[in-house]
């Protein structure tokens, strides 16, 4: 599955137990009887946005991962204006996928009006964008929408692709999967010039084998915006090669790289990926319970927030 995602659902996965839980009253029947149809509607159009274009499925699950970040999940991720979160550095010319968040919210409202949020949509989605291709969760539903945007919050909150093991860990205990998707050259351009085998800068230092490619793909002063796999070795499959290609050197975000390679990671992050690597199923089952915690930040429920008409603004 491809996305232009700048940094890695892994994350999710190896420094999951820092997320803190609210205590949400979320269940997964929540719709059960106001909207009995909801989930095969959602897997409908997430399907057939996927069968259109493959890269759509790691762009839905990006948004969540986005939206949950910043203000817990109350799909403010989905609000237009100059001051959303839309327009902050992680996410402009960078996330994607609201047409189908709007197609999906349009199915809905068709099936049962008034009644679901866009919050437990994009829950929703981010689960079915896996599911053909990954492990499964049930998912936790009764999120309402959030009534702000907050790009400030996005630019400090969201994880960069330069940042060291320590701001990110950081960032994660604040709030509580390049597992697929394609990088542009923006996020790993650094990496590519002024590079030398014989002295490198660092233990971060990129695989001498994917460089020549890597420059020619994105040379010196040229377009930044153009895009590669973020996982060489399988590109359409949600699985655990990104643990193989951190512990081979090739991790293509220095971020990522820094799990394994760095001075921080060798007390940290690199047995976990030692064991994601060479254990799959582990990974699948941490990773589904991972994205579970995470939708769990900071809900609103009750009557707070509302039920948005329109994923993209407020109720009027």
């Amino acid at each position: 599955m491809k996305n232009s995602a700048n940094i890695g659902f892994a994350w999710l996965i190896t420094i999951s137990m820092l997320c803190l839980l609210a205590n949400s009253q979320l269940t997964t029947n929540f719709y059960s009887k106001s909207c009995p149809n909801l989930l095969t509607v959602v897997r409908k159009q997430v399907m057939n946005a996927i069968k259109t274009e493959t890269r759509m499925a790691a762009s839905l699950l990006r948004l969540h991962f986005h939206d949950c970040f910043v203000n817990g999940c109350d799909a403010s991720v989905l609000l237009d204006g100059s001051e959303g979160e839309k327009t902050a550095l992680p996410n402009l010319n960078s996330a994607r996928g609201y047409e189908v968040v709007d197609a999906i919210k349009s199915a809905v409202e068709s099936s049962c009006s008034g009644v679901v949020s866009c919050a437990d949509i994009l829950a929703i989605a981010a689960r079915d964008s896996v599911l053909l291709v990954g492990p499964s969760w049930r998912v936790l539903l009764g999120r309402r929408d959030g009534l702000v945007a907050n790009k400030t919050g996005a630019n400090l909150s969201l994880p960069a692709p330069f940042e060291s093991i320590g701001n990110i860990t950081l960032k994660f205990q604040a709030v509580g999967a390049h597992t697929f998707g394609f990088a542009s050259c923006a996020t790993f351009g650094n990496r590519l010039f002024n590079f030398s085998e014989t002295n490198a800068p660092d233990s971060t230092l990129l695989d001498p084998s994917m460089v020549s490619d890597l420059q020619n793909l994105c040379p010196a002063n040229g377009d930044i915006s153009r895009i590669t796999p973020l996982d060489w070795n399988s590109t359409d499959l949600f699985d655990n090669h990104y643990f193989q290609n951190l512990v081979n050197g090739r991790g293509l975000l220095e971020s990522d790289q820094f799990l394994y390679s760095s001075d921080q990671a060798i007390s940290t992050t690199r047995s976990i990926v030692e064991l994601y690597s060479q254990n799959p199923q582990l990974f699948f089952i941490d990773f589904a319970n991972s994205m579970i915690k995470m939708g769990n930040i900071q809900p609103l429920i009750g009557s707070a927030g509302e039920i948005r008409n329109n994923c993209r603004v407020i109720n009027s």
